[in-house]
């Protein structure tokens, strides 16, 4: 008689089988201190069996709530696993979040247990700990200025795995018996939603969704227990989640903690990923980095890279995806590979990146094709929270800038009249945690997800995605006004940090400008301007003559959009202060709040629109843009 062999089908499972196939091959890397260390498949399967021993002893059940608050480390990463080993549900949260911040979400998780990095993370927790009766145990990773704490919920994460090691014997086969227990329809993650247009909400995924999405992904890029992932972005986003627990989970890979956001650079260069996940702001801000390093180089090399990096636009993102061109232009590629792009994929830490993908927030195509003209394979991803993160990713040798590629493995598409993108997938969503009401409202009785995104399936196959729903309007004169498309055209010049664009039911489009103060200081310092701090800078004219100039160009390119020509910016605002999610301005995934912007700046938005030269009660200056005639198309015969 032959034993069906079956597929693990939980992380808990999957660890297990991972140490037991490649137990000597790295699972994580930390750098600490200057120096990697390294813990293998073996290693994070044996402490994470101790850390779930001693939580059980500790009176953990199936169903109980964990949550993780902190940056990446090794910990962190077995504190999910081994909740999950007892049939705990993960809740992981933003690490820069506040104190008023994290206490309604805990609350409505009804969190039991808290994993937290540091002392900065256990401040928040015990100022909060009285509004969170829920709470019985915070464990806490570095110890560093713990000393003096004697609160009776807190207890250090190596006193925890020592009480584990004491009770191993006595719980291991009890232990066994919970893993297998576990199954692929349970709950795994509870994560929220970034809560930009309201409240967040608890989204729970179970196993089977959230390793359906890994599988489906992984066999597009074909990844292997030799790839290598940085892990870099916050735990409480789902894309961080799939790139660096999910899939190494599923493929076996390892990923890589760096010391810092501050060294991430350099620890990537040291490690050398071949698998890597940015966000839009993450690559605008390292595109920022670029353009600095050129800035500061001499006039030969600044001619090279103009020289070069035109010739890249026009032929690099074709030979990258093996396209057919002639002799020449390969030749002198190769040249401008040796000279230019090569050096900056090495100052990027991306020397050896075999793929890399962007998601999480609609970005300029001008941003990618800038990437991929450095030879760079950098795609993009569409999905959220509530769809597993996957639902149309782009392929190699068929990336279109405009797309978010064709449909992922299992996903199925359909559209609303008004133009808004259903989802029917496996990786699909469970629920919206104790909230049935909305969860009835979000999905349709045959399993339709409303994804509250417009956007359209061409004729290529390829999903293209407009905006979302609540920002899509109308000018007064009926053309479509979607700002994010504005926006990220204006966002790819490194002088702007955020832009926020307004239109819907007046006759032109205007905007809120937030510069990005070390770009324009370098740029203000060259032309020997004199500035006392942010505001200052904001409200000089030479910079509101720069960021006039950036405008144009994107005006210019707009009037050459039949669909986007009427949408050009006619009038301008730069901000005194930067949005920053500590002021309730931005999620904390970087994507604009625009109802708080809006209500912020009332009085400079209503005076934009009204034509006032100043706006006196927020003490800023408006100024008029460059615009152009819609560029002529010829009529089909």
């Amino acid at each position: 008689m032959t034993v069906e062999r079956t597929e693990p089908d939980t992380f808990p499972k999957l660890l297990l089988h991972h140490a037991q196939q490649r137990g000597e091959r790295p699972a994580i890397r930390e750098k600490n201190r200057g120096i990697w260390r390294t813990t293998t498949w073996g290693n994070l399967a044996d402490e994470v069996t101790t850390l779930a021993t001693a939580l059980s002893a500790r009176g953990m059940q199936r169903g109980a709530r964990v949550a993780l608050v902190g940056d990446n480390r090794p910990r962190l990463y077995a504190a999910m696993n081994a909740a999950q080993s007892l049939g705990g549900i993960v809740v992981p949260l933003y690490q820069d979040a506040t104190a008023e911040e994290l206490a309604p979400l805990l609350q409505r998780a009804e969190v039991s247990y808290v994993f937290a990095e540091n002392q900065e993370q256990v401040d928040k927790l015990l100022e909060i700990l009285p509004r969170c009766p829920t709470i019985r145990t915070i464990v806490y990773d570095q110890d560093r200025g713990m000393r003096q704490y004697k609160q009776p919920q807190l207890l250090s994460y190596a006193v925890l795995l020592q009480q584990g090691r004491e009770l191993a014997a006595s719980k291991h086969n009890f232990l066994q018996a919970e893993v297998e227990r576990g199954n692929a329809s349970e709950a795994a993650f509870l994560f929220f939603t970034p809560g930009t247009t309201g409240p967040s909400k608890g989204v729970v995924l179970t196993y089977a969704s959230l390793i359906d999405r890994a599988r489906a992904a992984a066999t597009v890029d074909q990844l292997k227990d030799t790839d290598v992932a940085m892990a870099y972005l916050p735990l409480g986003w789902i894309g961080q989640n799939l790139f660096c627990y999910t899939q190494p989970m599923v493929t076996g890979y390892c990923i890589c903690c760096p010391e810092s956001s501050e060294t991430l650079l350099s620890d990537m260069r040291e490690i050398g990923p071949t698998y890597f996940l940015g966000s839009p702001r993450v690559l605008q801000t390292l595109l920022a980095q670029v353009s600095v390093r050129i800035e500061d180089a001499g006039r030969v090399n600044q001619a090279l890279y103009r020289h070069y990096m035109s010739l890249a636009r026009r032929v690099g993102a074709r030979i990258l995806s093996g396209e057919a061109l002639p002799i020449g232009q390969r030749l002198a590629y190769a040249i401008g590979n040796l000279l230019i792009y090569g050096p900056l994929r090495d100052v990027l830490g991306m020397s050896k990146l075999r793929v890399a993908y962007t998601g999480g927030d609609a970005i300029d195509p001008n941003l990618v094709m800038f990437f991929r003209s450095l030879g760079i394979n950098l795609k993009q991803l569409y999905g959220s929270t509530e769809t597993g993160f996957i639902v149309a990713m782009q392929r190699d040798g068929e990336v279109k800038p405009d797309t978010v590629g064709p449909p992922a493995q299992g996903v199925e598409l359909k559209f609303t009249p008004q133009g808004e993108i259903l989802v029917r997938s496996p990786g699909l969503f469970e629920q919206y945690y104790h909230d049935q009401q909305t969860t009835a409202q979000s999905r349709t009785a045959d399993g339709w997800f409303h994804t509250g995104d417009v956007g359209f399936l061409g004729d290529d196959g390829h999903l293209r995605i407009v905006d979302r729903m609540t920002n899509v309007a109308a000018l007064s004169d009926g053309t479509m006004h979607a700002p994010k498309l504005i926006e990220n055209k204006l966002k790819f010049f490194p002088y702007v940090r955020e832009a926020v664009a307004f239109g819907s039911g007046h006759d032109r489009v205007c905007m809120l400008v937030d510069i990005d103060t070390a770009a324009v200081g370098r740029w203000a310092d060259k032309q020997n301007v004199s500035y006392a701090g942010h505001a200052d800078l904001a409200s000089r004219d030479e910079v509101y003559g720069l960021i006039a100039d950036c405008i144009g160009k994107v005006n210019a390119e707009l009037a050459h959009d039949a669909a986007l020509a009427r949408s050009q910016v006619h009038r301008f605002v730069i901000l005194p202060e930067e949005l920053e999610a500590d002021d309730g301005m931005l999620t904390r995934t970087g994507k604009l709040r625009r109802d708080a912007i809006a209500e912020r700046y009332r009085a400079s938005v209503d005076a934009m629109f009204e034509g006032v030269v100043e706006a006196r009660t927020d003490e800023i200056k408006i100024r008029d843009a460059n615009t152009f005639a819609p560029a002529q198309t010829s009529k089909a015969a």
